[in-house]
């Protein structure tokens, strides 16, 4: 589901990826194909968090290897290649906090500076050191990769940035980057919040209609 959805918004197209964490030792990859194309029950790959990827699986999911390493709360990874980020990062630009959806990323998203595919394990430990203690890194022509402590939110997050990139290239288009207000990292700390059903209704927008979506149950 978080895969099609991915897919449906356009955040992804042919190329991309996401993940779940199991446990301490193993995280489940979605099929290696167009992430919108998987079909309903379509399964999965289980990847060790160390150790060689599974005959199959899609280089750079070593990235979601390495984040799953270094990041303890990680429980989810989407690697995704929004349209909107695309043309920040060719810039060497990430979106600022303009807006609400803008706060969940601080000050703004880590940059790794190098459009080169990600295909082995230097590379993608020095993606996750650029990324450090972010919850999104930008790959300058190369799209995005969000981790998250879970897959709702991650995926929710992937459409947050591309949201608050589509916010800073209007802002640049009507001349309007001098006077537009950035939030604060206090403003940011207080807008980011994630109680009242903020992710979960993001989740239920983005996943809207898809064939294995099953009623949320009232609280």
């Amino acid at each position: 589901m978080a895969a099609r959805a991915l897919g449906r918004h356009g955040l992804a197209h042919a190329y991309g990826h996401c993940s779940v964490r199991l446990d301490e030792q193993n995280f489940l990859v979605c099929a290696a194909r167009p992430m919108g194309l998987i079909a309903p029950q379509e399964p999965g790959t289980v990847v060790p968090v160390h150790g060689e990827l599974p005959e199959g699986v899609l280089g750079e999911v070593r990235i979601h290897q390495h984040i799953y390493r270094r990041q303890p709360r990680a429980r989810a990874v989407a690697r995704t290649m929004p349209p909107a980020v695309m043309v920040l990062g060719t810039a060497r630009l990430t979106p600022s906090p303009r807006h609400g959806m803008g706060a969940y990323f601080g000050t703004g998203a880590a940059l790794w500076d190098d459009p080169q595919l990600i295909r082995d394990d230097a590379r993608a430990a020095a993606v996750v050191e650029a990324m450090g203690e972010a919850n999104a890194v930008v790959m300058r022509g190369n799209g995005l990769v969000v981790s998250a402590d879970s897959l709702e939110k991650v995926v929710s997050l992937t459409w947050y940035l591309e949201d608050a990139a589509r916010l800073e290239l209007a802002v640049r288009a009507a001349d309007l980057e001098h006077t537009s207000v950035v939030l604060s990292p206090d403003e940011c700390r207080v807008r980011a919040i994630s109680t009242g059903g903020i992710f979960e209704r993001m989740w239920d927008h983005l996943t809207a209609g898809d064939p294995e979506l099953q009623p949320r149950k009232a609280a």
